[in-house]
């Protein structure tokens, strides 16, 4: 089974709080994101989608470009519609972010929520990581370091072949797994304005200990992760940063996804 991620990289999507000019050093900011919200809330439905519809789209192909080819483009489009006209209802521009920031996010958030909802990964798989992620925390609880591929097989009871294979399958559960323990930054950006400070607190918290235990990966699993999330690389080129085959990246991302899941769990309980 090869890694059922895409080898093409997705167009990338730069969108953060401030982007452009928002601040003039004398309260500009405010006035800019004031002027910005009543010019949103005066756009139809159909001049609001007309607008931003090569926004949705944008997002969209960077989200896909990160999952299986199973995944229609066009239904997380639709989805990312959905996400535009419900940001144009609730956005107020006192929330510290522009409106294509806040946007985007409300799009992501629809299109995984789409996701979600489709669950378009089987539950046999799910089963699978659910048991692979179990043996991990398992192997290294007893040993006290790192487990190999070969003992977490052994752990498992299963072929170093199907270890293997399960742990390419964790990849596509991502979405199902770490998403929900370690909001993305972009999401991050619209609970702070959201959230209560409980919520906030333990958001920061679990992100603290993501980030904590992603510097404890075994090094090549670190790179993988790095390389993915942070440079934005998919698996072919990583493949030939490491010098392995795409499948091998695969695997490694599999496995360093599992070691996160065992460890997180770990820190909640």
């Amino acid at each position: 089974m090869e890694c059922a991620f895409r080898s093409r990289r997705a167009p990338r999507v730069f969108l953060r709080a401030g982007a452009g000019r928002r601040r003039n050093g004398r309260g500009g900011a405010s006035v800019n994101l004031s002027a910005e919200y009543q010019a949103v809330g005066h756009l139809s439905q159909d001049s609001l989608v007309r607008r931003y519809s090569s926004l949705v789209r944008r997002v969209a192909y960077h989200l896909a470009g990160r999952l299986p080819d199973s995944v229609d483009v066009d239904d997380l489009i639709q989805a990312g519609m959905l996400g535009l006209i419900e940001a144009a209802g609730k956005y107020r521009g006192e929330q510290g972010a522009s409106f294509e920031t806040y946007a985007s996010i409300r799009m992501r958030g629809a299109m995984l929520d789409e996701l979600r909802r489709t669950d378009w990964v089987p539950r046999s798989v799910h089963r699978s990581v659910r048991e692979m992620v179990e043996a991990v925390q398992r192997a290294e609880t007893r040993l006290g370091r790192h487990a190999t591929d070969t003992e977490i097989a052994a752990e498992l009871g299963v072929s170093l072949e199907r270890y293997h294979e399960i742990a390419r399958e964790a990849v596509s559960c991502r979405m199902f797994s770490t998403e929900e323990l370690a909001p993305s930054p972009d999401s991050g950006l619209l609970s702070s304005s959201q959230a209560g400070p409980e919520e906030g607190l333990a958001q920061r918290k679990t992100q603290d200990a993501l980030a904590g235990a992603i510097t404890q990966l075994p090094e090549r699993e670190a790179l993988v992760m790095s390389l993915y999330y942070s440079d934005e690389l998919n698996m072919r080129e990583i493949g030939e940063v490491l010098g392995v085959s795409e499948s091998r990246v695969c695997q490694l991302h599999g496995q360093a996804l599992a070691r996160l899941r065992a460890r997180l769990v770990e820190w909640r309980q």
